[in-house]
């Protein structure tokens, strides 16, 4: 938060007038004869140094950073080898919802490499809704998964659900994924810090910007090399689509806090027709890249069926996209 103070006697009127012609929304705090201005989080960033160069302006105090290592990350993160973020060109990552059996990824990841993908994405353990539907296979996935990435030239991002589970996935993986329902659990935050593997923080449901930086605050505090963010929708009130992309918020901590962020369109939409055109808009406005789910038989997929691409539209997908992603 910045707060500015008017220099007495000054027109705290022309002062108004000069930080809001510069995007700033703020509020007014009469005191003691004294004048100053809050500025309220909405508001366009400006450097402190510009606001003291207006006429009238005393003195402009600035609150310390609740996520100072977040602020401070390189705009650029390295997972193996592939760079992320930071003018690097967009990373693909796809895969379908579910490891479903060893002959099932091994497929997908041939498909994925071919389209020029540089991840392979897929759920070996799976946080569902109800108790009732297919959970994963587990350790056998993620052997599964890391095997026929070796064999295509991929890495691996798998998400990380339990403490106990961590180090399994850690020796699997090279991005470790945190998922939505999960992005406050912090003793698990803590422990996926603590595995040596950049991290992939999806973000809640309901979560505010900041709730989502000071999540990652948590990771890196607790030792995670890097922290990538992944927008995935938040949960809106309107059911034509799945949930609300907020590609506002892509655009603010792209362009902004310069943090990389991963778009899920897949989950933001749950419609497999409105993907495409969601992706270009995430990478429109600054994604370092996407995360999508792909299935070759999505009719039968054990999850997530509805939002995946078939093979042809994962072809599009990439068309679409250009020479601009790599893996």
């Amino acid at each position: 938060m910045l707060v500015v103070s008017v220099t007495p006697g000054a027109d705290a009127g022309a002062v108004q007038a000069a930080l809001v012609a510069r995007g700033l929304w703020v509020q007014r705090l009469e005191a003691g004869g004294r004048v100053q201005f809050v500025v309220e989080p909405c508001s366009r960033a400006v450097a402190r140094d510009a606001i003291l160069a207006l006429p009238g302006v005393e003195a402009a105090f600035a609150a310390a950073p609740a996520h100072p290592r977040m602020d401070a990350q390189p705009a650029q993160v390295v997972v193996a080898g592939v760079a992320i973020g930071g003018g690097a060109p967009p990373v693909v990552m796809a895969g379908p919802c579910s490891v479903e059996s060893e002959a099932q990824i091994e497929a997908a990841a041939a498909r994925v490499a071919a389209a020029g993908a540089g991840f392979l994405r897929g759920g070996a353990f799976k946080p569902r809704t109800s108790p009732y539907a297919f959970q994963g296979h587990g350790e056998r996935a993620l052997g599964w998964m890391r095997r026929a990435a070796d064999r295509h030239g991929l890495r691996v991002v798998t998400e990380v659900m339990s403490a106990e589970a961590g180090p399994l996935v850690a020796e699997h993986a090279d991005l470790l994924q945190i998922g939505s329902r999960n992005m406050q659990n912090f003793a698990l935050l803590a422990a996926a810090a603590r595995l040596g593997r950049p991290v992939l923080l999806k973000r809640g449901m309901a979560a505010t910007v900041e709730e989502w930086l000071l999540a990652g605050e948590y990771l890196l505090v607790h030792g995670a090399p890097a922290v990538i963010l992944c927008e995935r929708g938040v949960r809106g009130f309107d059911p034509s689509t799945r949930n609300l992309l907020d590609l506002g918020a892509v655009a603010l901590l792209a362009g902004v806090h310069r943090v990389p962020v991963i778009v899920d369109p897949s989950h933001a939409v749950g419609r497999r027709d409105l993907i495409v055109p969601l992706a270009r808009a995430a990478l429109a406005v600054g994604a370092a890249g996407l995360l999508v789910e792909t299935h070759a038989d999505a009719g039968h997929a054990l999850s997530d069926g509805p939002q995946a691409l078939d093979p042809d539209e994962m072809s599009a997908l990439m068309s679409a996209l250009g020479s601009k992603q790599h893996g």
